[in-house]
């Protein structure tokens, strides 16, 4: 299965190409086709090489991964981003004597991130120390952004945002438990043409406001700000249900335990892109009344 989420389309490295580009399970997880999972694929696409361990359904010499092992890592990278965000609010003040400073470390903290990440997405395998670097830095970008946006645009929005996520992300949760979400290649389709036209809006956004145009094109104020910011968030949402579907694949297929990082990384970004689009509604929201 592949997935708009740019770092779980990597995941099961060069085996993803066993089974045919873009392809869902049709038939539930757990099915059994000839005394195996096959679901839809034509071949398990996480299947190992003929020199590995078939008989356990994991590369020769690793354990498959489980569900056990995504949440322990994604609890730890989604920790260090919390970690991190709370010192770096803590030690980096955004008052008027050291503000130069504290936006200086956090931009370049955003930079050393995003470097970061593009190396971990283009890797065949996962990388923990990247992954928690990445997380590391993130945390240090969120926190002094966070405390901007408390001190001076929305005092005590910061708790809202972050209850706000966590709902989100529950919803999700349950949605696609109870299968209210019915991820399939159609779903994952609209999903990336949706986030493809929404990236576009967003790049001539700061472009026109880059070159003059005040507000762009008005996405950060008002009614179109807030209608802006709750498309940002069902997009999340959805990038989040991919999530879990990858995940929820790769444990039933048998992918190598490592791939476990790439499933924190993966819903780390996620969850990085409901808080701030959260924010961002809140925010305007706020300010509006």
């Amino acid at each position: 299965m592949r997935t708009s989420n740019p770092i779980f389309s990597r995941l099961g490295g060069a085996n993803r190409d066993a089974g045919p580009a873009g392809a869902y399970p049709r038939e539930p997880l757990g099915t059994s086709v000839g005394g195996g999972l096959t679901g839809g694929y034509g071949t398990n696409p996480y299947a190992p090489a003929a020199d590995t361990d078939t008989d356990t359904g994991a590369w020769a010499g690793r354990s498959a991964v489980t569900m056990d092992d995504v949440i322990v890592r994604t609890a730890t990278t989604l920790g260090t981003v919390a970690l991190t965000a709370v010192l770096s609010w803590l030690l980096l003040p955004v008052d008027e004597a050291n503000i130069g400073r504290s936006y200086g470390i956090a931009v370049g903290a955003a930079l050393v991130a995003f470097v970061l990440s593009l190396i971990q997405t283009f890797k065949r395998t996962p990388t923990p120390a990247l992954i928690l670097g990445y997380a590391a830095f993130e945390g240090v970008f969120l926190g002094v952004f966070s405390s901007t946006v408390s001190t001076y645009i929305s005092p005590g929005v910061i708790v809202q945002a972050v209850l706000g996520t966590f709902a989100v992300s529950v919803g999700v949760l349950i949605a696609y438990r109870m299968r209210w979400i019915r991820v399939n290649q159609r779903f994952a389709g609209f999903v990336a043409a949706a986030a493809t036209g929404f990236l576009l809006l967003l790049l001539a956004d700061l472009l026109f406001s880059a070159f003059g145009a005040g507000n762009g094109l008005g996405f950060n104020s008002g009614g179109l700000g807030i209608i802006f910011g709750v498309v940002g968030i069902l997009l999340g949402a959805a990038f989040l249900a991919l999530d879990l579907k990858q995940v929820e694949d790769a444990v039933a297929y048998g992918a190598p335990r490592e791939e476990a990082w790439l499933a924190a990384f993966g819903l780390t970004l996620t969850l990085v892109w409901i808080y701030l689009e959260v924010l961002r509604v809140l925010t305007i929201f706020n300010n509006d009344n």
